[in-house]
């Protein structure tokens, strides 16, 4: 199970006919923390023409715009479909527009907020969420490098690593990838050291 989200607070600016659009992009996880980034942008920019946004989060499964006083189906709607097409979810965008007497009609306003939602979602990045197993193994410090390696090589990342009498690490790894990398230690140490699970949870890889 895996899911893209965007990675980090973002915002971006393009001006277009003397009207000046400021995207703002965050991960969120409900629609509750949604509408309070929605608020916190609103009192930010209390004197903006317009704040246009737009979100979808995973669970439970929802979505929202509002097109915030612009023509029906111009704004909201437009950064809705940014979100969709880049195939994202717990995500929200906002587009702050600042009027700048230019009407730019029903046409450019769809490319407008369009472009300036794309430019927010470039700034924050994308990542991959993957359902994760928590895993661990204790080993000597001779067999520290040649197991720790393999770590990577099934696509898991290693969080912590102590070293005591002898060398523990702790990392994350795609729950699919589970059986392989046990089964890797146990060859790669002719059985001498073995992977312990923790826990599962959601953990971020690159895109």
């Amino acid at each position: 199970m895996s899911y893209l989200t965007l990675e980090k607070n973002a915002d971006a600016e393009y001006i277009v006919n003397k009207s000046r659009f400021i995207s703002h992009a965050s991960p969120v996880k409900s629609a509750e923390e949604a509408n309070e980034y929605i608020s916190s942008i609103r009192s930010k920019y209390p004197d903006a023409s317009h704040n246009v946004f737009a979100f979808i989060v995973r669970s439970p499964e929802y979505s929202r715009y509002s097109d915030d006083g612009e023509p029906s189906g111009t704004s909201g709607k437009p950064v809705l479909d940014v979100i969709k097409n880049n195939l994202l979810t717990d995500s929200i965008i906002v587009v702050t527009r600042y009027f700048g007497g230019v009407l730019l009609g029903t046409g450019g306003l769809v490319r407008a907020y369009s472009h300036s939602a794309s430019l927010a979602v470039e700034a924050a990045g994308i990542v991959k969420m993957s359902l994760c197993s928590e895993m661990n193994f204790t080993c000597s410090y001779s067999m520290y490098e040649r197991l720790s390696k393999l770590v990577p090589q099934y696509c898991g990342v290693i969080s912590d690593t102590s070293f005591t009498d002898n060398v523990t690490v702790f990392f994350r790894i795609p729950s699919e990838r589970e059986e392989e990398i046990a089964k890797a230690i146990v060859e790669q140490s002719n059985g001498a050291f073995k992977t312990v699970k923790t826990g599962e949870n959601f953990g971020k890889f690159s895109v």
